[in-house]
Parts: C-alpha cells; sequence; structure tokens
C-alpha cells in the first residue's frame, strides 16, 4: 500500500490551506467537498504544478520540502483533466504512441486497445472525438506512461449522463485490475459512492474527515449533500434474481428488491435512496404496493422547511433520511428512540 503523505499551510489570494496528513492510498481514493473546498488544488500540489512550500511524499519520497522540489515529470504521475488534453496533431493511435514510447511500453498499446475498446478510434483525430471517446482515450494514454500513481480532477464534470455512464465502467475496471492507487476529485456524491473505497473530505482548505466511503458519506451528510433533495447511502450485497425477476440486496437493515439488475450475486453495491422517497409508519402496513419496508428507529427530527421535517431513522444500525411534512411527523408522534417502519419505493433503488 502507497502512502501519501501531506504538510502544508499556504495562502493563495484569499483562499487558506492548511492540511496535515499521512493517507493511505489503494485502490481509488476520492478527494470531496463543495466548491471552493480546495480539491484540485490539493491535486495540484500532488502533481507537482503548483509548489506549496511545504512537504509533500509519495512513498517516503520526498516530492517537496525546503530546498528540494521534484517536477511533474520526475513523479511519475498520470494526470486525467476535466478536458482529455490530448495532442490535437495526432490521430488516437499516435497519442498512445507518444505515451507509450516515452515509456518504453510500444508493446503494451495492443492490450490497452483492446482494453479501452478503441480499435475504430485509431485513425481519427481527437478533435473528432465525442466525450466519452476522448476520455477512453486518456485513460488508456495515462496507463501506458506506467505511472506510480494517477490522478483524476473531475474527469466526469464535462460529461452529459450518457457519455458518464460510458466511462464509469473504465475507470471501475481501472480502478480493480491495475493496482496503481487513483486519486479522485469530485464533488458529485453519486461518482464517490459508486467508485470510492475511501474518502478524503475536504471543506476550505481543511480536512474534517477521512476514512471507508460509507462512513465518511454517511457521517457528512448535512454538510456535503444536496440540502434541497437529501439523499442516503446504504451498501448492501446482491443475493441474486429472485423467482420474480426482482433482484434481491440485503444489508444489515433487512433485504431489499429491485426491479433492475444491480450486479452480480456476492456484489456489493452502493445504493442512494432519496428522502423523498421514504415514508413512514408507526405500525407495519398491509396491502400496498411497495415492496421495500423497514423495521426503524427514531434517532433525530429536524426542521427542513417551513413545512417539512427530516427524519433521521436506524435501520440495524445503518441511517436512512425520510423528509416528511411536520404535520406527519407531530401526527405520527415520531421522537428520538421511537419504533416505526420506513417504506421505500421499489423503484427509488438508485445505483451510486
Amino acid at each position: 500500500m502507497s502512502v501519501l503523505s501531506v504538510s502544508i499551510d499556504t495562502k493563495r489570494a484569499d483562499f487558506y490551506m492548511r492540511i496535515d496528513a499521512e493517507i493511505p492510498l489503494h485502490g481509488l481514493t476520492a478527494i470531496f467537498g463543495p466548491s471552493g473546498a480546495g480539491k484540485s488544488t490539493l491535486l495540484r500540489i500532488v502533481a507537482g504544478f503548483d509548489r506549496s512550500g511545504g512537504h509533500v511524499a509519495f512513498d517516503r519520497e520526498p516530492w517537496e520540502e525546503p530546498g528540494r522540489f521534484v517536477p511533474p515529470h520526475r513523479r511519475r504521475i498520470a494526470t486525467v483533466f476535466q478536458e482529455p488534453r490530448l495532442f490535437a496533431h495526432l490521430d488516437v493511435a499516435g497519442n498512445l504512441a507518444y505515451a507509450a514510447r516515452r515509456a518504453g511500453q510500444l508493446e503494451a498499446v495492443p492490450a490497452m486497445v483492446d482494453r479501452f475498446d478503441l480499435g475504430p478510434l485509431l485513425t481519427r483525430r481527437t478533435a473528432g472525438l465525442s466525450g466519452g471517446e476522448a476520455q477512453r482515450v486518456a485513460l488508456a494514454r495515462a496507463l501506458l506512461t506506467q505511472p506510480r500513481l494517477i490522478l483524476m480532477d473531475e474527469p466526469l464534470s464535462a460529461l452529459d449522463h450518457a457519455r458518464r455512464a460510458e466511462i464509469l465502467p473504465h475507470i471501475e475496471a481501472l480502478r480493480d485490475e491495475a493496482r496503481i492507487p487513483i486519486l479522485y476529485v469530485s464533488h458529485a456524491v453519486s461518482e464517490v459512492a459508486r467508485l470510492a473505497g475511501q474518502v478524503l473530505h475536504l471543506s476550505e482548505g481543511r480536512v474534517l474527515g477521512f476514512g471507508p466511503t460509507a462512513a465518511i458519506l454517511a457521517d457528512s451528510a448535512t454538510s456535503i449533500s444536496d440540502p434541497s433533495d437529501p439523499g442516503s447511502l446504504i451498501e448492501a450485497v446482491v443475493e441474486g434474481i429472485d423467482a420474480d425477476g426482482l433482484c434481491a440486496l440485503s444489508f444489515p437493515g433487512g433485504r431489499l428488491l429491485s426491479p433492475e439488475s444491480l450486479g452480480r450475486p456476492g456484489a456489493t453495491v452502493r445504493l442512494i435512496i432519496r428522502a423523498r422517497d421514504v415514508l413512514i409508519a408507526r405500525k407495519k402496513p398491509e396491502g400496498l404496493s411497495a415492496l421495500n419496508v423497514l423495521a426503524a428507529r427514531v434517532e433525530a427530527t429536524t426542521p427542513s422547511g417551513p413545512a417539512s421535517c427530516d427524519i433521521v431513522l436506524s435501520c440495524g444500525g445503518v441511517p436512512l433520511t425520510a423528509r416528511i411534512t411536520r404535520r406527519s411527523a407531530e401526527s405520527l408522534g415520531l421522537a428520538p428512540s421511537g419504533e416505526c417502519y420506513a417504506i421505500i419505493k421499489t423503484i427509488a433503488l438508485e445505483r451510486a
């Protein structure tokens, strides 16, 4: 396992960053937080594009310290940006060959072409590629440089939904198969929930938390999710397809059913359940079309608007938030430690 050590205390214009952390890197680690948190600033310092005046080391090799600064090209880092930044004067094959030649890896090009489905694109100029195609080329080019660390700075933010869906499986495969640590900057909850094994949560240039994705997102829900449309993150294991063709999943709070297949049996998936899609009943309901009914306990109630409130529930120790009207909360007599049932619309299960 690689370790990134960062000790930064720097001010730029009206932005102040203070970070002192040792971050174990394995798989994909997300740098997460709202706009202006310092995510891209930190990534640029790690890449060597900017100097911090502090200390940066990777696997105990100093990259920056007083009197020493290792330039980007000597850090063996590959960076994938929001815009692919391919060479416009070369076709796709030329872009791949350039990266492979510099790393002495020309023989690896055919495997990368197959891995990222680039065969039909090899003779095309980069200006004629779609956003998703260009990012696939950028990912392949990054791997061909044989990096020790891959940095990704919001690589999906410029893509529409269809193109994101095209690229996500490639990033997942890279995470699972390449055995190269990835630092991934994003402010999108769904991306981080799906891709990251661990999260470094930043706000205003400071570290608010670091740990497993599910734990950090659950602990930080009020500060990093959209307050107008909050959701809960649930980690579940796919059991398989039942006799009615529904995908069955299990988690500590019970069993969930989805009309869509969410993965192979045994796979661990993360689900986002929107608070607006959760209803609450004091008694176990009968005669409902909703298939997902979970025993729950009220943990807290919080006003969320003039007429609404958020009810934080615990389902087997897993937090689940419901947004209901204040009148409903009062009529149900919901209070901390009260027992109830959470009713989740089957179609509301959204894979992160």
